[in-house]
């Protein structure tokens, strides 16, 4: 087993690894370094315990020696790319994802004619912050999982497998409490609009919003767990495509289940009531059974008695994001509206959460919790995030210069799949193109402040960054394009007078 010239800096660790390079042959074993300082033997069996901070193990414990555009530099452990490589692998789940959330805005201008979305309109609300959990869950899960693969945590299959299993349980835990919270928070804000609440409505939120978050999440964390082997083994960074390929038709999955599930149970609700009831109670009987699986890992079971802070805070966040939606389409005057929210906040999340992933990603391989680099330690600088010679320099720059020629795709591919009838006019092209540059912009530069600052206070920016900034990307991309909307219908008001 070759060991690296050189590790990340970690003080005395480093040294003493480099300075007794026999310690990484013994009776076939390889060695693990840990963040305390400790080498420990990985038997034949490479069975080992670590933290989700540890360093870097040796490379040749991670099973990608088939790496394309995505080598360990100078044995340093962290990834080296060229801006070409990153583009490419950028791009192609970019696009994926993007289709995804302009099928799911195609889909809800449907559906927003059914029955149920006419008679209970407090669906509305509970939209975003069910379509958030996209970030709250899966896009954390990816990041966490993607880290665990660069940093050379998935080399056993038992640890693969007792880490995947444990996330899994974990996020449908997560799922099941974070639907019966957006159903309180629908409840309450459509109480304050209408100023009541029929319970039969009530108990409709509760059913729709807990079975579709238990279900899609479900589907969409076994996908997630594929796409993160299947890169790993193709020699793909998962940081450039875990957290976008998460999101690529998590939205429109989502709005499919809960379209589906309000109109099945809109029926059932008049004569054959109990069917909710028994849905809610099933899901709810299953929540112990998630707690004791997600206790088998360490992780997991960490996560467990603290990782609720970032997703019930971002669901809040999504949720006031759901009550503006909800006020703007019920306005005739900004009719078409609601086709363009899930592009314009699915997109931003997806771009965010890649640079969220790929920092947090160097900070593991490079530093230990609480430690930072000189330049971080001051005041947050704007152009810190996009002027630099570092990989995620060159990162948030490409990410960046997506946006105005991705959204044009995604337009004109609602223009297409509307029957070519439905083209937007120059101006509110305009309009969405520069709105969406200030929500990309904002949340990039919002990202390298937060992970890094999450990181000095000890927290895992995998667990707590992306549920943040994807419910930010949903208030601010609802925000921002209504008011475009409004504008256009002000301008539009003057031009006819």
């Amino acid at each position: 087993m070759v060991v690296p010239e050189s590790l990340p800096p970690s003080g005395s660790v480093g040294q003493q690894y480099r300075s007794n390079p026999s310690l990484s042959q013994q009776s076939g074993g390889a060695q693990h370094l840990s963040s305390s300082g400790n080498i420990s033997q990985v038997n034949n069996s490479l069975h080992f315990e670590y933290s989700e901070t540890d360093l870097l193990l040796p490379k040749e414990l991670n099973s990608g020696s088939r790496l394309h555009g995505f080598i360990r530099a100078n044995g340093s452990g962290e990834p080296a790319e060229s801006a070409c490589a990153m583009l490419l692998q950028i791009l192609v789940p970019f696009l994926l994802a993007g289709l995804g959330t302009v099928s799911a805005g195609l889909l809800l201008d449907v559906v927003q004619n059914w029955d149920v979305f006419q008679e209970v309109t407090e669906i509305l609300i509970l939209i975003p912050a069910v379509l958030g959990m996209k970030g709250n869950l899966e896009m954390t899960l990816a990041s966490r999982l993607s880290t665990a693969v660069n940093t050379g945590k998935m080399g056993s299959a038992r640890e693969k497998w007792l880490l995947i299993v444990g996330n899994l349980a974990l996020k449908q835990l997560q799922a099941t409490v974070l639907g019966l919270l957006a159903f309180l928070m629908a409840t309450l804000l459509g109480w304050m609009i209408e100023g009541k609440m029929p319970f039969k409505h009530a108990v409709l939120l509760c059913s729709t919003s807990v079975s579709t978050a238990f279900m899609a999440s479900l589907l969409q964390g076994i996908t997630m767990v594929g796409v993160i082997i299947g890169s790993r083994r193709m020699g793909i960074n998962p940081d450039n495509v875990a957290t976008p390929m998460a999101a690529s038709f998590g939205d429109l999955i989502t709005l499919a289940f809960l379209a589906c599930f309000s109109q099945w149970f809109y029926f059932f609700i008049e004569q054959y009531s109990y069917v909710l009831y028994l849905v809610d109670l099933l899901l709810l009987c299953l929540i112990p059974i998630w707690v004791v699986i997600a206790t088998k890992h360490p992780a997991s079971h960490i996560l467990l008695r603290t990782g609720w802070g970032p997703i019930i805070t971002a669901m809040l966040i999504s949720s006031i994001g759901g009550l503006i939606l909800d006020k703007t389409v019920s306005d005739p005057n900004l009719v078409g509206i609601i086709i363009y929210a899930p592009v314009i906040n699915g997109v931003g999340g997806n771009l965010v959460s890649i640079q969220c992933s790929r920092i947090s990603t160097q900070l593991h391989l490079k530093y230990s919790l609480g430690e930072l680099p000189e330049d971080l330690r001051s005041c947050y600088n704007p152009c810190r995030t996009f002027f630099g010679s570092d990989a995620n320099h060159r990162s948030a720059q490409i990410l960046l210069l997506l946006v105005i020629p991705g959204h044009l795709v995604f337009l004109y591919t609602i223009h297409l799949m509307k029957g070519g009838h439905t083209f937007p006019s120059p101006l509110l092209t305009l309009a969405f193109l520069f709105a969406s540059l200030i929500q990309v912009f904002s949340l990039l530069c919002i990202a390298d402040c937060m992970v890094h600052g999450l990181w000095r206070k000890h927290k895992d920016p995998d667990s707590y960054s992306i549920p943040y900034l994807t419910a930010l990307g949903d208030f601010l991309g609802t925000a921002l394009l209504s008011v475009a909307f409004v504008m256009l219908w002000w301008w539009g008001r003057d031009t006819m007078c």
